[in-house]
C-alpha cells in the first residue's frame, strides 16, 4: 500500500492524456524556446546595428566557439556522472575532490584557448575561410570571444554542476539572467555606444561571466560547510548567511583537488558523444560557409547564417518537447506500464507531426519577414536569404520526428539508434550533401542539403522505430 502511495505521488507515473502531457513538457519547451529567442536577438542586433558583414563573420568564427562549448560540454557531462557516482556511493570527500579537479582543469583548458588562440589568430581566421572583406569583423569578434574562453567553459560546467548538486532551478534562473544580460548588453554595447562587433562579443562574455561568478561563490568553501573565506559586510559569518540564503548549502564545494589523471579520462570517455555534436556542427558551419563565400560571397555567408540560426530558433520546440517528454517515457518503460507507454509515444508523434507542420507553415509564409528582420539593409542578402527559406522549409517537415525519434531510444536506453540518428542528420547526411549537391546545383545545391539529410534521417528513423517496436512494445 505504501509502494503505491508512494508511485501516485510520483509526477511521472501519472496518467497522462495528450493535454496534461503538453503541459508537463511545456517547462522544457519554454526554456528551450527563450534560449532559442536571445541567441537569435544577439544576431539581429549585429546584422541590423552594424550590418550584414559582420553577420557573417560571427558564422565565419563560430567553429572555435562550437570546440570550446564542446571542450567544456564533454567535462561538464562526463564529470557529472563521475562525481554524482561517488556522491551515490557515500564518497563525498572523493566527489568534492574529483569536482574540484574537473573545474580546475576546465579553467586551464580555457587559459591554453585564450592562448594558443590569440598566438595563432591570423592563421585560425584565415584557415576559417574569412575573405578580404570579412576579416578585420572575425578578428575584432574572436579576439574577445578569445578572451572569454575560460568563462565560456565555466558556465557550461556549472549548468551541469547545479544539477549534480541539486539546484537545477539556479542552473536555469542564472541561464535566463545570462540571457537577458546578454541582450542589454547588446543594445548598451552596439547600438548606445557604437562598439561594433566588438560590442556583440563583450556583451556574450559578460554573459558567460555572470553564471561563472555566481558559481564560483556557491561552490566557495564556506556557507554551512566549514569556515568560510567569503566576506561581505559584516564579515565572515556574515558572508556566510548571505551565502546560504542566497544559494543554499550544497554537499559540493571546492576543496585541495587530487590530481587524478584517471578522473579526466573517465570524464572525457563519457562526455565524448557532447564533444562529437559539438565538432560536427563546426564542421558543417564550416562547409555551409565555404560553399556561400564560393558561390555567393560575403552575401552568401550572411545568408546561410540567417538561415541556421532561424533553424536553431524554430527547432527549439522539437527540442524542448523532446527533453520534456523523455523522462515520462523512460519512467514508464522502466515500470512495465505498457498501455501508458504506448499513449504517451503515439501521442508524443501526433504532436510532433502537428507541430512541424505549423512550423513548416509559418517558415514558408514567414521567411520573407524573417529575412527582413535581419537583412532589411541589404536586397541582396535579403533576396538571397528569401529564396533560401523556399527550399530550406522542407526540413522542419521531417526534423521534427527525427528529433523526437532520438530522444525517444535514448529514453529507452538504447545509444546506438539514438547516436545514429543524430550524427546522421547532424553531420553524416548533411556533409555528403554539402560537398556533392552544390556542384550540380550551386545555392539551390546548398540550400537542399539539410532537407534531403532530414528526410534521409527520417527513413532511417521510420526503419528503426519499426524494427524496434517488439522489444520495446511502445506502438
Amino acid at each position: 500500500m505504501i509502494e503505491m502511495t508512494e508511485t501516485q505521488e510520483n509526477p511521472l507515473a501519472k496518467n497522462f492524456d495528450a493535454i496534461s502531457l503538453i503541459k508537463f513538457a511545456f517547462p522544457s519547451m519554454a526554456m528551450m524556446l527563450f534560449m532559442g529567442l536571445y541567441t537569435i536577438v544577439d544576431t539581429i542586433f549585429v546584422a541590423r546595428f552594424v550590418n550584414t558583414n559582420a553577420l557573417s563573420s560571427v558564422n565565419i568564427v563560430c567553429p572555435v566557439i562550437n570546440l570550446i562549448v564542446g571542450l567544456g560540454t564533454m567535462l561538464a557531462a562526463g564529470g557529472s556522472a563521475v562525481v554524482a557516482k561517488k556522491m551515490g556511493n557515500g564518497e563525498v570527500s572523493e566527489a568534492r575532490s574529483n569536482f574540484t579537479w574537473i573545474v580546475v582543469t576546465g579553467a586551464a583548458v580555457g587559459l591554453m584557448i585564450t592562448a594558443a588562440g590569440l598566438l595563432f589568430l591570423d592563421e585560425i581566421i584565415r584557415g576559417l575561410g574569412a575573405s578580404e572583406i570579412l576579416y578585420p569583423y572575425c578578428r575584432d569578434y574572436l579576439t574577445i570571444q578569445l578572451f572569454f574562453a575560460v568563462g565560456n567553459i565555466m558556465q557550461v560546467l556549472y549548468q551541469n554542476l547545479f544539477v549534480t548538486a541539486g539546484k537545477p532551478t539556479l542552473g536555469l534562473a542564472l541561464s535566463v539572467l545570462a540571457g537577458i544580460a546578454n541582450i542589454v548588453f547588446d543594445y548598451v554595447f552596439i547600438v548606445s555606444l557604437r562598439m561594433g562587433i566588438g560590442g556583440a562579443a563583450l556583451g556574450t562574455g559578460i554573459g558567460y561571466m555572470i553564471p561563472t561568478i555566481i558559481g564560483t561563490i556557491f561552490f566557495w568553501k564556506g556557507g554551512g560547510h566549514g569556515e568560510a573565506n567569503l566576506k561581505c559586510g559584516g564579515g565572515i559569518a556574515a558572508g556566510r548567511r548571505w551565502r546560504v540564503l542566497l544559494l543554499g548549502k550544497s554537499e559540493l564545494y571546492f576543496c585541495a583537488p587530487e590530481m587524478d589523471i584517471s578522473v579526466l579520462l573517465k570524464s572525457c570517455s563519457n562526455g565524448a558523444s557532447e564533444m562529437v555534436s559539438q565538432c560536427s556542427a563546426a564542421v558543417t558551419t564550416f562547409l555551409f560557409n565555404a560553399a556561400m563565400m564560393k558561390l555567393s560571397g560575403e552575401d552568401g555567408v550572411a545568408a546561410v547564417t540567417v538561415i541556421i540560426y532561424s533553424q536553431f530558433l524554430l527547432t527549439t520546440l522539437y527540442i524542448g518537447f523532446s527533453m520534456g517528454t523523455a523522462p515520462v517515457i523512460s519512467y514508464n518503460y522502466g515500470s512495465g506500464n505498457v498501455k501508458q507507454l504506448k499513449k504517451t509515444v503515439r501521442t508524443c508523434f501526433c504532436f510532433t507531426a502537428g507541430i512541424s507542420l505549423f512550423v513548416f507553415m509559418f517558415s514558408m509564409l514567414g521567411g520573407e519577414n524573417i529575412a527582413g528582420i535581419f537583412a532589411g539593409n541589404n536586397r541582396n542578402v535579403f533576396g538571397i536569404t528569401k529564396r533560401g527559406f523556399s527550399i530550406f522549409s522542407f526540413s522542419f517537415l521531417f526534423s521534427g520526428c527525427n528529433i523526437f525519434a532520438s530522444a525517444l531510444f535514448t529514453a529507452l536506453s538504447n545509444g546506438k539508434a539514438s547516436a545514429a540518428i543524430s550524427f546522421l542528420r547532424t553531420f553524416g547526411f548533411i556533409t555528403v550533401f554539402l560537398l556533392v549537391l552544390p556542384q550540380f546545383f550551386e545555392v539551390t545545391g546548398v540550400w537542399l542539403a539539410v532537407p534531403l539529410a532530414e528526410l534521409s534521417t527520417l527513413m532511417l528513423t521510420i526503419y528503426l522505430i519499426f524494427t524496434n517496436w517488439k522489444e520495446y512494445n511502445y506502438l
